[in-house]
């Protein structure tokens, strides 16, 4: 049942009117950060009041304009979309306490714009998120890289220039060389930009030339560059000049998860299974993420930083995601969704831990990191959790996701996809588990003592542990992303 609705629309203003707020409010820095917490928690209420209706087998949908015939900025509210509204949103209610102790311990400068910013790039998550159409998710995309950039170039130093050069120079180049050919050719192709209300047919319909279709799918699927798919990877590891937050924020809450909800949303609401089916475009994907997977993994396992290593193992999980929908049958497209939001709790957790040494003791390498866990317990703690969900270990959130994936290549009976699932979470094992076991278990160095060296401010050390013990309870409790999925499949 389909329900026309503005509903949609709400986050999307909420979060708009809190970056206004927050710009208005420069010289009064607790009245600025207050509008950041209060617009987060707004936000994700305004998401969340959408679940209902979405639980209960309906779909929302609302044309804010029509510009052309089949183009229109138009949203819609389905399983999918609702996956990642709701992460991004409940996430950024994270990121918020914990930049509050982050940017005034270190003193940061420049606080008005990055707060802006980062609101704003909420606001692209949540547009992408509940997009209706081509058009409008093309928009939201473009605004999530724009204000981004800043973020990156934050330091305003050597580093954060040239990695936020790399930055815009890969996401703006494929989206303007590859992503908007693909949005053209579609709309010259079907007529149309809409999205399908079903994952099974998809758009392109009729007797269609198979090479421009596949040419448009490849131009789709590499044109998303914020998936970090091999080899339009390398500006996530460049990434990691700017504020660990924002490090959160690419990795966790908005910029890579947009990108693979995007490939995700085109796969099935373009594409659809069937047309992806026939083509073997589908299984193809599934080879080509599955070497992102495996290279990224073994990369990150050569990484002594510990922002570096998890910028890796980001490029290395985010494929899951992808792998899972190329899968094309309900358990591979229920794990690669769910991990959505499995890996979103599980790597800001890792993030933020990564911050909090920072601030706690100005240390990045996981060389210096021996015996850290007996002067950090808590963020540690947290740490050696969410490394287990990256792994896939019972009963946290990442074994749920990796359950399915693994179902999904044996429905398909797919050995090598089985195989590059089983090897990746060794891998996996391979570069988180060292870091757990230093901090633990190799002994305590000089100064590593908590008369010395004490957690980082509570602001930033709840986040983390409430992230953690959220990733716990998702593996135990799966049901109700795999319900929102389950919801949208046929």
């Amino acid at each position: 049942m389909i329900i026309e609705s503005a509903k949609p629309l709400i986050p999307i203003l909420i979060v708009l009117i809190t970056t206004i707020l927050i710009s208005l409010t420069k010289k009064r820095p607790n009245l600025r950060e207050f509008w950041s917490v209060a617009g987060s928690v707004l936000t994700f209420v305004a998401v969340a009041s959408m679940v209902p209706y979405i639980w209960y087998g309906q779909k929302i949908v609302y044309t804010l304009s029509t510009i052309a015939p089949g183009i229109s900025l138009s949203f819609r509210v389905d399983g999918l979309s609702l996956v990642f509204g709701i992460i991004s949103s409940f996430l950024w209610i994270f990121a918020t306490f914990y930049n509050i102790g982050y940017m005034r311990t270190l003193d940061e400068h420049a606080q008005t714009r990055y707060y802006t910013c980062f609101a704003i790039a909420i606001l692209g998550a949540q547009g992408v998120a509940f997009s209706g159409s081509l058009f409008s998710l093309y928009l939201f995309y473009e605004i999530i890289t724009i204000f981004t950039y800043p973020l990156v170039a934050h330091h305003q130093d050597e580093d954060g220039y040239a990695g936020a050069k790399k930055y815009i120079v890969y996401l703006m180049g494929t989206s303007k060389g590859l992503l908007l050919p693909a949005v053209i050719l579609t709309y010259v192709l079907t007529g149309t930009l809409d999205f399908a209300d079903d994952v099974v047919s998809g758009i392109f319909t009729g007797n269609l030339d198979k090479l421009w279709v596949s040419v448009t799918y490849w131009l789709f699927i590499f044109g998303f560059a914020k998936a970090a798919i091999m080899p339009l990877h390398n500006w996530l590891p460049s990434a990691m000049v700017a504020p660990t937050p924002v490090s959160a924020l690419l990795h966790a809450v908005a910029v890579v998860k947009a990108g693979v909800f995007c490939i995700s949303r085109v796969m099935l609401s373009v594409f659809g299974v069937e047309l992806l089916q026939v083509s073997n475009l589908g299984i193809l994907t599934a080879y080509i993420v599955s070497f992102t997977i495996l290279v990224a993994s073994v990369i990150a396992l050569t990484k002594d930083d510990l922002k570096a290593r998890l910028a890796y193992s980001t490029v290395s999980q985010l494929s899951y995601v992808v792998l899972g929908i190329a899968l094309l049958d309900v358990s591979g497209i229920t794990g690669g969704i769910i991990h959505i939001a499995n890996h979103g709790f599980s790597k800001i957790t890792l993030f933020f831990c990564a911050g909090a040494i920072y601030v706690a003791t100005h240390k990045k390498k996981i060389s210096d990191m021996a015996g850290i866990g007996y002067a950090m317990p808590f963020t540690m703690g947290a740490f050696a959790v969410a490394s287990l969900s990256m792994i896939g270990v019972p009963p946290v959130a990442g074994f749920v996701s990796k359950w399915y994936l693994l179902n999904g290549a044996m429905e398909i009976s797919n050995m090598p996809i089985l195989i590059i699932l089983m090897v990746s979470t060794i891998l996996n094992a391979g570069y988180f588990a060292p870091i757990t076991i230093k901090a633990f278990f190799q002994g305590k160095k000089p100064g590593w003592s908590r008369a010395d060296i004490k957690e980082a401010p509570a602001s930033m050390v709840i986040p983390i542990v409430l992230a953690a013990f959220i990733s716990i309870v998702l593996g135990i409790f799966p049901g109700f992303f795999v319900g929102l999925v389950g919801r949208m499949l046929p």
